[in-house]
């Protein structure tokens, strides 16, 4: 039996204030505050809540999606934009839904701690970076700032959907 529950999360009631700040330091906070929102939706609930796919057919969970996350922050900024020969954390060419798909409640705390230890090596990966940096990605030239962008927006619309899931699980809203 999995008695796992995710961790309360510290984050600011307020959105990263900015307008005084550099445009780099915005946007590490604004993922920061992704980050932290994400895993505030998880907050409190056991791992086989964290693994249920709330809302059929959909085969998102809140699991899931901090495995996806996981995955898409390695994907861009170590994978692509530094070149690091690390593998992917849950993609596979015969289950490139891996992330989703196979959200175990059994693995909830180590896909937890895998995500936070992604994230720290990101953060590191990131830190000396230029927003005008490019790198080479399927052939197309992308900014470091585009990429920064990217991933805020991704965690956006993901947490959109965590706000959902989070909703239909225990009716919690706006956490």
């Amino acid at each position: 039996m999995v008695t796992w529950i995710a961790p309360d999360v510290a984050r600011p009631d307020d959105y990263p204030a900015g307008r005084d700040k550099p445009e780099q330091e915005m946007l590490r906070d604004w993922l920061d505050w992704h980050r932290s929102t994400l895993l505030r939706k998880c907050a409190g609930l056991d791992a086989t809540q964290l693994a249920s796919r709330a809302v059929p057919p959909s085969n998102l969970s809140l699991l899931g999606l901090v495995r996806h996350m996981s995955d898409t922050e390695r994907g861009w900024a170590r994978q692509a934009r530094r070149g690091e020969q690390v593998p992917d954390m849950y993609y596979r060419p015969d289950a490139p839904d891996a992330d989703f798909e196979e959200a175990d409640p059994a693995s909830a705390e180590d896909d937890f701690e895998r995500y936070r230890a992604e994230c720290r090596a990101v953060d590191a990966a990131l830190e000396r970076a230029k927003l005008d940096d490019t790198f080479t990605f399927r052939d197309k030239t992308i900014s470091v700032r585009w990429m920064w962008q990217h991933l805020v927006e991704e965690y956006a619309r993901h947490n959109g959907h965590a706000d959902l899931l989070r909703e239909v699980l225990d009716g919690s809203t706006g956490l």
